[in-house]
């Protein structure tokens, strides 16, 4: 099969794979219809290299029809439309049945010290072959794939993977109180996807903020206060407490995670540790690893005293300065972490009818056939040619 492949940084090939088989009885395989290109593989294509190993498969955001099932498979058939949930979950564990299923007990990767595994997202995760292929072994085929139904468009269900139930679990996370103001820092695919949902479920006033003129301008056409960084150098905070009542939002979302610009400091870091021989630099992120921390920083800042901040975006370093006297002071909560597909699924199914009152349907700013996948991610790293959302068809 063909698959896009990580060779280094910046450097990702689609190359060919042999395809994959059933390991286990409750294994399916699926052909891959669609997959998505998510933020957090740029930290792959860019920061987390040395986790990384030459030739594994990215990609977490995939679904498909089932081609083969293990013996054991009894909920699933040959032929039956799936979408499959970028953490690995058995579904059958305390964890999953407390609804994290991120913490997964059955997959998680206890000799990383991390939680459940995830596809195509580093040894740290397991090293579970991604999605970003022809084909895909799925596990636990009776619980971990969604079965959605035939007709529709891919587009309809195929954020079901990742981009709706973190979006979902971010606004859920935000806790914004009835008649409340929710700013959101990132109007990529995520810091998007959770504007529509916040307005769907009710939240009076969003302000999205950010400086990629696409994305101002798609999230305003659906009624998003929008505020542009480049128009506010340092005096973002004041702005939006200028619509706020002098207070500042009652809860914050970060949908930008650990590259974020204006840090310059910790960004000279971030390459400098790129540099050096994979073995050695695994060994500084684990210990001393830091983030670009600006979103988190302008999140505090802006977040009213007592408010909410929900991280979305991802965050990857060990050593990472927090103001904690701001935090303290401001009597800050802050809820994070990876998201718990299966928990919100119930939630968001209803809502991926004709209707779309989320806008999946047209949600994808480019489809890009897989053998350009590598052209693909330069462009959406670049932010170029109005790339929010990119989708891949095998």
């Amino acid at each position: 099969m063909r698959a896009l492949t990580w060779h280094g940084k910046r450097d990702v090939r689609v190359d060919t794979h042999p395809d994959p088989i059933i390991k286990d009885p409750t294994d399916t395989i699926i052909k891959v219809t669609s997959t998505g290109l998510c933020g957090s593989d740029l930290h792959l294509y860019e920061v987390l290299g040395p986790f990384l190993t030459e030739g594994d498969i990215l990609g977490h955001e995939p679904m498909g029809i089932v081609e083969e099932i293990g013996s054991a498979v009894t909920d699933l058939a040959v032929g039956d439309r799936v979408v499959i949930p970028f953490n690995v979950s058995c579904g059958d564990c305390f964890m999953c049945g407390q609804g994290l299923h991120s913490q997964c007990e059955t997959t998680q990767v206890r000799e990383q010290g991390m939680g459940a595994a995830l596809f195509g997202y580093t040894k740290l995760y397991g090293g579970v072959p991604g999605g970003q292929a022809e084909y895909l072994r799925v596990p636990f085929a009776d619980k971990l794939p969604i079965k959605v139904p035939k007709g529709p468009a891919d587009d309809r269900f195929l954020f079901l993977s990742d981009v709706l139930p973190t979006a979902w679990q971010g606004v859920e996370y935000a806790a914004v109180p009835p008649g409340g103001t929710l700013a959101i820092i990132g109007l990529g695919p995520i810091g998007d996807m959770c504007a529509r949902i916040a307005q769907h479920r009710g939240v009076e006033r969003v302000i999205g903020i950010d400086l990629v003129d696409e994305r101002l301008a798609r999230a305003a056409a659906r009624g998003v206060h929008t505020l542009d960084l480049r128009d506010h150098h340092g005096d973002l905070a004041d702005a939006v407490r200028e619509v706020t009542n002098g207070r500042g939002a009652d809860s914050v979302i970060d949908a930008v995670g650990m590259e974020a610009h204006g840090a310059p400091v910790a960004s000279l870091a971030q390459r400098a540790v790129g540099l050096l021989p994979d073995s050695a630099a695994e060994k500084i992120m684990r210990r001393a690893g830091v983030d670009r921390l600006e979103a988190l920083r302008l999140a505090i800042d802006i977040v009213r005293r007592g408010g909410t901040i929900s991280l979305v975006g991802v965050y990857g370093g060990m050593a990472d300065p927090l103001p904690m006297l701001t935090l303290f002071d401001k009597q800050i909560q802050v809820r994070m972490g990876q998201a718990n597909v299966h928990r919100w699924v119930p939630d968001l199914l209803p809502l991926l009818t004709d209707d779309d009152p989320l806008g999946v349907d047209t949600f994808a700013t480019h489809k890009i056939a897989l053998a350009d996948a590598p052209e693909a991610y330069g462009m959406f790293q670049r932010k170029e040619n109005g790339a929010i959302k990119v989708v891949f068809t095998p």
